[in-house]
């Protein structure tokens, strides 16, 4: 029996490359290999590509030029943020529950040097409580950080209150936007955050580059030493082809936005409602109103996950349990028992994000094929 077409629904995990950003970084690499710190022509010429991909990433996250700082990845860039604000005494730490492991771990990091941890209270949807925020200890908060789009729920946070009271403690506030760039509208200079980070991976840009964006003036503490490049908060010769590309991927995604953000949703909702219709009981997991266009938590009540994942990797179908920096992990989901999710819901969850490279022909497979392995299991 021939394998069965795979159908890739993991593109909170990663999203592949677009062709023109392929195409562009194997011809940075050739036309613009230089040293970009370089005084010779060939490193001026680097230079030039990677001032014009900087700036025209900032066109199109509303920030100015000089704020964007490149790193390796949006790991790297909620680092640089953290450890960099976390200086001079110790305080409190604001935090989301359930957040990505590349600010929580951080945040557990800097707890064994004297922090603590204050985590927002969210409703059982995922959103942030905005009727509690004014009671948390301001007083003894002096870091605060959010992921604005939820890797495993795709929830979408409101931030405008969370901000303004960061702003009235003076409050530095670092926003995880990994899983937002590109499929949610952000303007930099209209939030009431200090830094922001991003990565080009979950974009159809290239994989080991990313962006950190830093309010101008910011004090922060370099976390890396040894050269000048990127202001010195991120010393390292930069890799232009890299830069290129991602830049080019926002381009893509943005220049054609509101065409990509109806296709997303249509995708999402088109295999939301066959499973919903196939695989009853399903319970879909955060707020249906506020959430990435292309992502679908959804719990199967009877069926276990861990099985449910390996099942439909062999019938096809890539998915995941929820973030893949956590994956080896037989631990619940933080956010689903922040969510006070039973245990039969958390247990049964699976994420599938889908991306602009999916059909909906694709979608009613996907919801046959996930269909049979759900209703094969709850049988037997």
């Amino acid at each position: 029996m021939s394998e069965p077409s795979r159908i890739y629904l993991d593109h909170n995990a990663t999203t592949p490359p677009f062709p023109e950003v392929i195409d562009l970084v194997a011809e940075t690499y050739q036309t613009a290999f230089a040293n970009p710190g370089s005084r010779h022509a060939e490193g001026r010429q680097a230079r030039r590509v990677l001032e014009a991909a900087r700036e025209s990433m900032a066109d199109r996250l509303g920030c100015e030029p000089h704020e964007i700082i490149f790193t390796s990845g949006g790991t790297e860039s909620t680092n640089i943020a953290l450890r960099g604000l976390a200086f001079g005494k110790p305080g409190t730490i604001l935090m989301t529950p359930g957040d990505h492991p590349a600010s929580r771990a951080t945040c557990e990091d800097l707890r064994l040097q004297g922090w603590s941890i204050c985590e927002i209270p969210i409703t059982e949807e995922g959103l942030i409580d905005r009727d509690q925020l004014t009671e948390l200890p301001w007083e003894e908060i002096r870091l605060a950080c959010v992921l604005i789009a939820h890797n495993e729920t795709g929830v979408v946070q409101n931030i405008g209150k969370l901000g303004k009271l960061c702003l009235k403690h003076q409050v530095p506030l670092h926003v995880d936007a990994v899983q937002a760039v590109g499929r949610i509208p952000i303007v930099f200079k209209n939030m009431r955050v200090m830094t922001l980070s991003l990565g080009a991976h979950k974009f159809g840009g290239p994989r080991g580059i990313g962006a950190l964006v830093v309010r101008q003036g910011l004090k922060m503490q370099p976390v890396v030493t040894g050269g000048f490049q990127e202001q010195g908060k991120r010393p390292g010769t930069e890799p232009t082809a890299l830069i290129a590309g991602m830049a080019r991927a926002l381009e893509i995604c943005l220049d054609d936005f509101d065409n990509r953000l109806e296709a997303l949703n249509e995708l999402r909702d088109r295999l939301q409602s066959g499973l919903e219709q196939n695989c009853a009981p399903v319970v879909i997991n955060g707020s249906q109103e506020h959430r990435l266009p292309n992502t679908l938590n959804i719990s199967f009540p009877g069926v276990d996950g861990e099985a449910l994942l390996v099942a439909l990797d062999l019938a096809g179908i890539a998915c995941s349990l929820g973030s893949t920096c956590a994956s080896g992990s037989a631990e619940p989901a933080p956010i689903l028992l922040a969510m006070k999710q039973p245990e039969e819901v958390y247990s049964s969850a699976i994420r599938f994000s889908v991306g602009v490279t999916n059909t909906l022909e694709e979608m009613d497979e996907a919801v046959q094929r996930i269909s049979q392995v759900v209703n094969r299991m709850r049988n037997t």
